[in-house]
């Protein structure tokens, strides 16, 4: 079976690194927001071009913490695209305010800067980018509606570690953005674990003390906070895996390059990209009608494959009040998406013969 994702064959290539940073911690005998937090933000903000970085819990709480740093609350809105992973808008509602949803563009699956400006109001506070399948949005409509309008850029970048728009990296790309390291993301820890990026002083040291139960030193309590602090041991397997997300992200681009020329199934529609070198593809996504059948012929055939997402976020119970909602578009995407592994330890014989199973679908069957 060629896996989806390997991850022990991905973290097997730091084994000795891992091991060496691992048994530092352990040594130190200091595991929150101590050295290994300190070189993380730093060499991550590095990364990303921000000027301050803080690791957190996990990506909903990046989210969430931009959001409640900025004090928006009931009655404000916020507009987002209609096609993400449902933490993007849970991280609005967590605040009591209220998502606007925006159809995605369907060639490359992101929000349409061309629906936004009609969806602002006077309670819009914020505009929150999602930077899907690690392919950053087109940002300049984006910027200058929010100049036009006042208005808070807030970036998801939780599939887009290292990912470009005009040589501008995911993490520099609006005021604020989340990050998530689900071990499965280009940059994975080894269990949850987060991080918020900016620019804005002010912002970056209120959303530290929040996460540290509202204290911006210890027993002094200035904001109603919260507990979302990376520990030390991610904080460190995340420094070390930093160094080789350019390589491996470029890995990904190889393959997804190789999957773009050679898969040739007219049933089969292939993901575009504004900008090739910029794109990190965390996911390779494809559209099929008869997705099930589909996948169940890679199945079958020894692929593994993933859905992101079978359901759009206003069609799930949680959000049954959007459920009326028509969102054509979106509701196609969730409806016929389905990602073929990618990742940076496959083998060129599994990249072909993902290529060459695709390419007899229909005729096998």
């Amino acid at each position: 079976m060629i896996k989806f994702l390997d991850l022990h064959k991905i973290n097997e290539r730091y084994r000795d690194e891992l091991d060496a940073r691992i048994k530092e911690i352990l040594d130190s005998g200091w595991y929150l927001q101590g050295k290994q937090n300190e070189e993380f933000s730093k060499h991550f903000a590095r990364f990303c071009g921000a000027k301050y970085a803080l690791g957190v819990a996990n990506g909903l709480d990046a989210l969430n913490l931009i959001i409640k740093a900025y004090g928006f609350g009931p009655g404000d809105e916020i507009i987002v695209p209609a096609n993400t992973y449902i933490a993007t808008i849970l991280a609005i509602s967590e605040n009591g305010c209220t998502p606007i949803l925006v159809e995605p563009d369907i060639r490359t699956y992101g929000i349409n800067p061309e629906l936004i400006e009609e969806k602002i109001t006077p309670r819009t506070k914020a505009i929150m980018v999602v930077h899907l399948y690690g392919q950053a949005v087109p940002m300049q409509k984006i910027w200058a509606l929010a100049d036009k309008y006042n208005l808070k850029v807030i970036d998801d970048a939780a599939q887009a570690h290292g990912a470009q728009y005009r040589e501008r990296r995911t993490g520099n790309l609006g005021d604020a953005t989340g990050f998530s390291f689900y071990p499965g993301k280009n940059l994975g820890a080894m269990g949850d674990a987060g991080a918020v990026t900016t620019n804005d002083e002010t912002l970056f040291n209120k959303i530290k003390a929040i996460a540290n139960y509202g204290s911006d030193r210890k027993y002094h309590h200035i904001y109603k906070g919260v507990n979302s602090r990376l520990d030390e041991l991610q904080a460190g397997i995340l420094d070390v895996k930093l160094r080789y997300l350019e390589a491996d992200n470029a890995k990904r681009r190889e393959i997804a390059r190789y999957y773009r020329d050679n898969i040739k199934n007219p049933l089969i529609t292939l993901p575009q990209a504004y900008d090739e070198a910029a794109h990190v593809w965390h996911v390779f996504v494809v559209r099929v009608k008869e997705r099930e059948r589909f996948q169940q012929y890679l199945n079958d055939n020894g692929i593994q494959t993933v859905i992101h997402y079978p359901t759009a976020p206003h069609k799930q119970e949680a959000y049954r009040e959007y459920a009326a909602l028509s969102l054509p578009v979106t509701e196609q995407i969730h409806r016929e998406v389905i990602s073929l592994p990618i990742s940076p330890v496959m083998t060129e014989e599994e990249i072909k013969t993902v290529v060459q199973v695709v390419n007899a679908y229909e005729n096998k069957i």
